[in-house]
């Protein structure tokens, strides 16, 4: 096996600590924050605390994100499946990796934390000061004043998995990847960019058992009652977009864009979808697959949108590499493998299309409900530093969770603008440089 870095995890993040990530790096400085418009950065980026503290080698980090996905999709499998299957009273099982993460300012004074963002979960969660089992970073509730705690008859709390009462507040439980935590209703005054947003409703951690849970905390742009978008619906209109950074660029960040002010005008949509089994999800219709020229040969049922099942197909932040159910991802990688060649393919964990020489990548095109997002070769192929390893950056959707769910992940949307335009039900993609 070769041990070459994978270029997203360059070694010279050995070298920052977070303060000087944070102070001598400017593209780490708050002051970049402005406005509406949020710094977005890689979750292994010298501006960020959570980078590894060891080197890894591309086949050691491919694999590491490859594992998280497996996760990941089981998540997302569980919040769209027949209640029957994996009902939803008993208890959501978050697991979702931090890919991207913005800073926001809590409290009064304000503290900053860094939170991972996710489009597929809906409340903010944040560790706070005496929490068992949290990181070493939290939030000092007892230093703000403005914060409280929300009481068990408050509309919100019906609004939490799980809702228990200790004496007048509201607390729920629930699981996150391997961890569990436990966590109080509260509200407090969070500030994203320039704008303070008081009296957001939020999990204030009290306990967490495991390693999943991020160590920041949790910032929800899902469309459910406790989401950004819905608890600042007056404020930015249901509406934002970001864009992701590219893993090869560690030292600058992208950008969340909150409210219709400022989003891209020339730029093509499709109608969002409602799922009323699980609202929050970004669904979209994807009609077809191009492969080069060639729209590939898929069973219409393996991208139909079924709320029933929760089949079709979602935009997802927190997924690293695009997820097809089989049928749709043995079609797309047939053809990629026939444009490609007659060069052997080999496999490298989850990946089952790498090649060792160099070859022309044909290009991918999800062909959607009014517009067609044609994927350039960063986006599709996953390289080691050298070019020795070159992997379709695409998988089937595992079968151990019966899952029936498309999702375009992040490494698919890299340096493409996506906007959530929820009032006029549509999504958006462009290309753009999120550096």
């Amino acid at each position: 096996m070769a041990t070459l870095s994978f270029v997203a995890f360059s070694l010279c993040l050995l070298f920052f600590s977070l303060a000087q990530g944070l102070s001598n790096n400017p593209q780490c400085s708050e002051a970049k924050d402005q406005g509406s418009n949020l710094q977005v950065f890689h979750v292994y980026s010298p501006c960020s605390p959570f980078r590894p503290t060891k080197p890894m080698s591309w086949e050691e980090s491919v694999l590491q994100m490859q594992a998280k996905d497996q996760a990941r999709l089981q998540f997302l499998s569980s919040l769209v499946a027949r209640k029957s299957v994996v009902p939803i009273a008993s208890g959501r099982q978050i697991i979702q990796s931090p890919t991207y993460i913005v800073r926001a300012k809590i409290g009064t004074p304000p503290q900053t934390l860094l939170l991972a963002v996710d489009t597929s979960n809906d409340a903010a969660w944040v560790p706070c000061n005496g929490c068992v089992g949290c990181g070493s970073t939290a939030f000092n509730s007892a230093k703000s004043t403005t914060y409280k705690t929300l009481g068990c008859q408050t509309a919100q709390c019906k609004q939490v998995p799980n809702p228990t009462c200790l004496g007048s507040t509201c607390s729920f439980n629930t699981s996150y990847g391997s961890s569990t935590l436990a966590a109080n209703l509260s509200q407090e005054t969070f500030t994203l960019a320039t704008d303070a947003i008081p009296g957001y409703t939020f999990g204030c951690l009290q306990k967490t058992t495991g390693s999943s849970v991020p160590p920041q905390g949790l910032l929800g742009l899902g469309r459910g009652p406790l989401s950004l978008l819905s608890q600042t619906q007056n404020l930015y209109q249901s509406t934002f977009s970001y864009c992701l950074p590219s893993f090869k660029s560690l030292n600058f960040s992208g950008s969340l864009r909150l409210g219709p002010v400022g989003q891209p005008k020339r730029i093509k949509y499709t109608p969002l979808l409602k799922n009323p089994r699980r609202s929050s999800l970004y669904y979209v219709n994807l009609n077809a697959i191009r492969v080069g020229r060639r729209i590939v040969d898929i069973p219409p049922a393996a991208l139909a949108f079924n709320p029933t099942t929760g089949a079709g197909t979602i935009i997802d932040s927190g997924t690293v590499f695009t997820r097809l159910v089989e049928p749709a991802y043995v079609a797309v990688r047939n053809e990629f493998r026939r444009r490609v060649g007659i060069y052997p393919f080999q496999t490298l964990g989850g990946f089952d299309t790498c090649y060792s020489v160099p070859f022309v990548v044909p290009t991918i095109t999800f062909m959607f409900s009014g517009m067609n997002v044609t994927l350039p070769e960063d986006n599709i192929v996953i390289h080691s530093t050298a070019g020795s390893i070159t992997c379709l950056a695409m998988a089937a959707a595992p079968n151990n969770v019966n899952s029936v769910l498309n999702v375009i992940a992040n490494m698919q949307q890299q340096n493409h603008r996506v906007l959530i335009d929820v009032p006029n039900s549509r999504l958006g993609v462009a290309r753009e440089r999120c550096t």
